[in-house]
């Protein structure tokens, strides 16, 4: 079986030693996704809430790449440093993900890299965008 490394713009730019995404047997596996600025190469301003849409739309893009989409997630793990976030990052989620709800956990954990406040990773299904299966 064949497995294809796929890589967004912020990775290629990036010497650390991992895939964006790996895409094996028609599922993306979606490393984790930190809310950085691209341009300032450090995490967004501002607090969970904007630093959560910074990670879900580094994953949406780490997605679009790999050939998937948001409507096409099957489960996602969400690293933040205090579980008192856990109400906000719900609702942003929620804005994120809309009607589709895929299966997820949420980690409580100690500080992340560069002291950033969410880290999320992501399963999906591959291939063709344009409609969800049942």
């Amino acid at each position: 079986m064949k497995m294809v490394d796929v890589d967004s713009e912020a990775k290629k730019k990036s010497k650390a030693h991992y895939s964006s995404a790996v895409v094996h047997n028609g599922i993306v596996y979606v490393s984790g996704q930190l809310p950085m600025d691209p341009e300032k190469g450090a995490p967004v301003e501002g607090g969970i809430e904007e630093q959560a849409r910074a990670a879900l739309q580094s994953l949406s893009e780490v997605l679009e790449t790999a050939g998937s989409s948001k409507e096409r997630v099957l489960r996602t793990t969400a690293y933040i440093p205090d579980v008192t976030l856990w109400g906000r990052v719900n609702e942003v989620y929620a804005e994120f993900f809309g009607d589709h709800k895929p299966a997820r956990t949420i980690v409580p954990t100690t500080e992340l890299h560069y002291g950033c406040l969410i880290e999320i990773d992501a399963v999906a299904i591959a291939g063709d965008t344009s409609e969800k299966d049942q």
